[in-house]
């Protein structure tokens, strides 16, 4: 046998037992003897030479399109979609899914060893992420509230996801000492002038990223079934035609923040207090629909996660 024949031969090994096999380059490198540097030189060379030879599964591809698609109609940094089969009665299948994105983002971000402050804000699909974040260690992590907590304790509050992803990586949390609403402008204000309120706050304005998601403002809605508001502030919020919220901020459809007196009773922060920061929204369930194309309007989100049916019922609306 050539040597040249030889040494495609060997080339072809590695890259069958790195492919096919499912060996890590380690793993590979102990298999025949060679150094981990070759074996990454070889695998280099079976792709040039065309020994392997990648396909995305169908499936896989579709959703790469929707997020192209959606990426370039709002400017977005990025976009991922999470395949799903079809949408669900309850959304847990389409939550899980962005959840698990949303996950990896956090490890991609967290891995860093550097000092970073992450701003958290609630619902069932960062519950998700934090059930979903495994194998990032990093104490220079801190997490902090960008909006007031509500009078339940669940595991979709926004407290207890900022203390969850905390303990899960060895990071800090700092929780906003608020409520989601004021019961008036007035109270909100005093609140806001509160020491440890406004030190909360001054960090979480400085965070370099933003984790979020969509709320809806409709009957049915965990936002409306959840106690927080009052039936007069409900109503108030139905007159205004609020579509969403986001953090405690309040759109109408067109992406507009809503002229309504309840923007102004929600201690958090605010989107134009965002331009710094790197703002991640999830958002899961096609009825999230028109509240994640009002958010996706006011335009101070930079990446999206969402799931497929959703992706699908958000370009049909444009």
């Amino acid at each position: 046998m050539s040597t040249g024949r030889r040494h495609d031969d060997e080339i072809a090994q590695a890259a069958w037992l790195y492919y096919v096999g499912n060996l890590s380059q380690q793993q590979v490198s102990d298999r025949l003897g060679i150094s981990r540097f070759k074996v990454n030189r070889m695998l280099t060379d079976a792709r040039e030479q065309g020994m392997v030879r990648v396909s995305v599964e169908h499936r896989t591809s579709a959703t790469l399109a929707l997020a192209d698609r959606l990426a370039d109609t709002f400017g977005l940094g990025e976009v991922q979609v999470a395949p799903v089969p079809a949408p669900t009665d309850d959304g847990e299948y389409e939550r899980t899914a962005v959840g698990i994105l949303a996950a990896n983002y956090l490890a991609r971000v967290a891995s860093a060893d550097q000092r970073l402050v992450i701003g958290v804000g609630w619902g069932r699909t960062l519950s998700a992420m934090a059930d979903n974040l495994s194998g990032v260690s990093n104490r220079n992590l801190t997490f902090v509230s960008l909006m007031g907590s509500v009078t339940h304790a669940t595991r979709t509050a926004p407290g207890v996801v900022c203390v969850r992803l905390a303990a899960q990586t060895g990071g800090r949390a700092m929780l906003l000492p608020a409520p989601f609403i004021a019961d008036t402008e007035a109270a909100c204000a005093a609140i806001l002038d509160q020491r440890l309120v406004r030190e909360t706050l001054n960090v979480a304005r400085h965070a370099s990223h933003a984790l979020m998601s969509v709320g809806e403002c409709r009957d049915g809605a965990i936002l409306f079934e959840s106690g927080i508001f009052s039936p007069e502030q409900m109503a108030e919020l139905r007159r205004n035609n609020v579509v969403g919220d986001c953090c405690g901020v309040f759109f109408t459809a067109d992406g507009a923040v809503a002229d309504t007196p309840l923007n102004r009773c929600t201690p958090c922060v605010k989107p134009a207090e965002m331009g710094a920061m790197d703002v991640l929204v999830t958002a899961a369930g096609i009825t999230k629909a028109a509240a994640t194309l009002a958010v996706l309007r006011a335009g101070f989100v930079n990446r999206l996660m969402i799931d497929e049916a959703l992706a699908r019922a958000l370009l049909d609306r444009i």
